[in-house]
């Protein structure tokens, strides 16, 4: 019998388990590396955290680690685990800075980048029995259209769009919308995404960076895309990066710590909290293993 089939032996065997309560998965994403996603993921898990709930981060981003980085702390496990050594999910939880657990995406392993996608729906699948340690999931994937991306964002219910106001930004983010539209698994109202400005020098330039996706997003893919807000260019967060520790505890009142406070604010108590919250991580692996 080969890897795959025992994979999807794996996966039906554990679908026929009773269905839990979910938590809520918000996935964050960009069309290209270097703008700042792992850094928005981390951040929002904080706040999340200070306002009370309970936070599990998946790093989906495989081979590159960031999450780990940016909070300095070292793994003992990582998701290579779960794959080729037949680790249970929560072994390899990792506890974080103020009780946030996360599951390392491993440091330069080889194999990740080009998981097969019954070893991609395999890990989505691990991650039902998060649904019992957490309020919020979430799930940082790698930039790019690569099909672990797709695979992930078009499972879940929100995504965070993180772009900046570089035109190759706009442009990777687009491509990564036009991939997304052009998934059969992807389905533009059932899956929503929010976009969030990122490094912007103010609330109107936030607001352009929204419109000039939006604008080709309505022309072209006859898409809905949603804006949440802007981060600003901040000095402390580059501070915060080489001190690998997050910007929302070095340096709590810095303007970029406010903007992800209203970030996590917004996704908790506004218009978003509605249908989105309540499909959860059972839904996302119920959508990836029926096909």
């Amino acid at each position: 019998m080969d890897q795959a089939q025992q994979l999807r032996n794996v996966i039906k065997k554990q679908n026929q388990k009773p269905v839990r309560d979910s938590a809520r998965v918000i996935t964050v994403t960009s069309g290209k590396g270097g703008v700042g996603k792992s850094n928005v993921a981390v951040n929002l898990a904080i706040q999340f955290r200070k306002m009370g709930k309970k936070v599990l981060i998946f790093d989906a981003d495989f081979g590159l680690a960031n999450v780990e980085i940016m909070f300095g702390v070292r793994p003992k496990y990582n998701l290579s685990d779960i794959i080729y050594h037949d680790r249970e999910i929560d072994e390899i939880i990792t506890e974080g800075p103020l009780e946030i657990g996360f599951v390392s995406g491993g440091s330069g392993i080889l194999g990740l980048n080009n998981l097969s996608k019954d070893q991609i729906v395999y890990l989505i699948h691990c991650m039902d029995s998060l649904c019992a340690m957490t309020d919020i999931l979430i799930v940082d994937t790698g930039a790019g259209i690569s099909d672990s991306v797709l695979e992930f964002v078009a499972a879940s219910p929100e995504t965070l769009m993180i772009t900046t106001p570089d035109p190759s930004s706009l442009t990777d983010s687009y491509s990564l919308l036009k991939a997304l539209y052009h998934n059969e698994e992807y389905h533009i109202h059932r899956n929503c995404v929010h976009v969030i400005s990122n490094r912007v020098s103010s609330q109107a330039e936030g607001q352009a960076v929204f419109d000039k996706l939006n604008s080709v997003v309505k022309q072209f893919l006859e898409g809905d895309i949603h804006y949440l807000g802007m981060i600003p260019q901040d000095n402390a967060v580059e501070k915060s990066v080489r001190q690998q520790k997050p910007v929302s505890i070095c340096y709590p009142s810095a303007k970029s710590s406010e903007a992800f406070l209203r970030l996590a604010e917004s996704l908790l108590y506004g218009q978003n909290d509605t249908a989105y919250a309540k499909w959860g991580i059972t839904k996302l692996i119920n959508k990836l293993v029926n096909r």
